[in-house]
């Protein structure tokens, strides 16, 4: 034996020894290259009595005849290829096994930017379920501990407010500025719609914000086939600015929490908004609401309240307070400070005002929200307030027939509860219409966003992004230069 085949020998054995199964195809590769005899290939496998797969296949390789030169070639070729996988193998296992080793996203997620927010898109299949704001496994994990605290406690105080029917104290005024806010929005969005012209389409619930339509093709009316889903503009107002879905009200909010099908017609409805403040702790005479003083029980999941009957009247006597603003629901009050003032008729103060109003009454809306049981139906804009949804028979949105007409309820966002109804934001509203061919280099905003902006008021932060102010849409005469 020569110095070469004895150095092979001894590199061979060290590597079997150590790595074992990751380098048998680089040895096999070397064993092919230099041409070992198959003999001392063989007693070398054999001393080392490796039990992989590897040394199985590569005795039984040896001890067949000799590959020609083109078998050889692509058996070399394979062991290469089989030698790279493995490699990179080793450098992931090593590189996720290190403790201290940190990893850092190639591409960061655009949603670490508290600023950032992209266009948002309209679901395209309205047969598939809207998403489900907290995760499955987080809302089976909370019903097995429900479930185990009612095994463990089948008789049980509730104390934590609004579950035992009492109010939340520091939500009590935050829902009295909602409401506040809320006047003064539709307050200030009638103003700016006299002054700003506001577009909505025929047959869609398309709206834009500008002397005339756009041109970008998105209706699904009527017949939009036949016109190439162009829209068919008409004027719009404030119903059509901002949408406020409306729900069933509830006298006792834990007593009585659902409404079934036969009350459908007795139980009025009202803005969802405006049960959220109600329920919240906002007195209104026209809607009156059952407050408690006592906590109530929970016996096996039913709630059950041990308050006296005297008790009750005196309290329901209580219950019919006066209006915060004296009139009707809706109004504008001079109570409250909502009218404007004589400073507030300058066009740029009243859209900042409103825009103000907008943003105090959606934050104040996500503060109730966290403690306040709001539900959306997963097909259709049906909202209820209250701990469960009601049980009417008016859903006609998608798998109906399944349920029986009723809804699919499952935990409501804001955008449930304040459709923000998003519309193209226009850099000129003086300058040619939106053209289908560039709807990727537009903007989007809410509409009383893009109205107010539009009226002189200053660029919120966290619509710049959307809003896409940092692009500049090409010219007509230079669509055909752009990739």
């Amino acid at each position: 034996m020569n110095k070469r085949n004895l150095f092979l020998h001894m590199v061979m054995f060290i590597s079997f020894s150590v790595c074992r199964s990751w380098f048998l195809p680089f040895i096999q590769v070397v064993c092919f290259k230099l041409w070992i005899l198959e003999d001392s290939l063989v007693n070398l496998l054999v001393h080392c009595s490796l039990p992989t797969p590897h040394s199985h296949s590569l005795l039984l390789q040896i001890s067949s005849t000799r590959y020609p030169l083109e078998m050889q070639r692509k058996s070399l070729l394979l062991q290469i290829s089989q030698l790279n996988k493995l490699r990179c193998l080793f450098y992931q296992s090593s590189f996720f096994s290190s403790e201290k080793t940190q990893t850092f996203p190639l591409f960061p997620d655009k949603n670490d930017d508290p600023l950032y927010s992209d266009v948002p898109k309209p679901r395209t299949d309205k047969s598939e379920r809207k998403p489900y704001p907290t995760p499955m496994k987080e809302l089976i994990k909370r019903a097995k501990q429900e479930k185990e605290l009612r095994n463990a406690q089948p008789c049980r105080l509730l104390e934590h407010p609004p579950d035992n029917g009492l109010l939340v104290p520091e939500l009590v005024d935050v829902a009295h500025r909602v409401y506040r806010a809320r006047e003064f929005l539709l307050s200030g969005l009638s103003k700016l719609v006299q002054v700003i012209a506001v577009q909505r389409c025929r047959f869609c619930y398309e709206v834009h914000i500008g002397n005339m339509g756009h041109e970008i093709r998105t209706c699904f009316g009527l017949k939009s086939g036949l016109r190439s889903a162009t829209h068919v503009w008409r004027k719009g107002g404030v119903v059509d600015v901002v949408f406020f879905p409306k729900c069933f009200h509830l006298y006792d909010r834990v007593g009585k929490p659902r409404v079934v099908h036969d009350e459908r017609h007795s139980v009025p409805q009202i803005p969802a908004i405006l049960e959220l403040c109600i329920q919240a702790g906002l007195d209104i005479e026209k809607y009156p609401s059952k407050r408690r003083t006592m906590p109530v029980y929970s016996i096996e999941g039913r709630i059950v309240d041990f308050e006296s009957v005297s008790g009750m009247n005196d309290m329901e006597s209580y219950l019919f307070l006066k209006n915060l603003d004296g009139s009707k629901v809706g109004g504008l009050t001079s109570d409250s400070n909502l009218e404007l003032n004589d400073e507030e008729n300058n066009l740029t103060e009243l859209s900042t005002r409103t825009l103000d109003s907008w943003f105090e009454m959606i934050g104040g809306v996500k503060k109730i929200m966290e403690k306040y049981s709001v539900w959306t139906c997963g097909y259709c804009p049906e909202v209820q307030v209250g701990p469960k949804g009601h049980k009417v028979r008016m859903c006609k949105a998608s798998k109906h027939q399944s349920r029986n007409g009723l809804h699919a309820w499952q935990e409501a966002t804001t955008d449930d509860l304040v459709g923000p109804n998003y519309v193209w934001h226009v850099l000129d509203l003086n300058g040619p219409p939106l053209r289908n061919d560039l709807k990727r280099y537009y903007g989007k905003a809410p509409a009383v966003v893009e109205l107010c902006v539009q009226a002189g008021a200053p660029v919120p932060d966290q619509y710049r992004s959307m809003m896409r102010l940092d692009v500049v849409p090409p010219d007509r005469d230079e669509v055909d230069l752009v990739a």
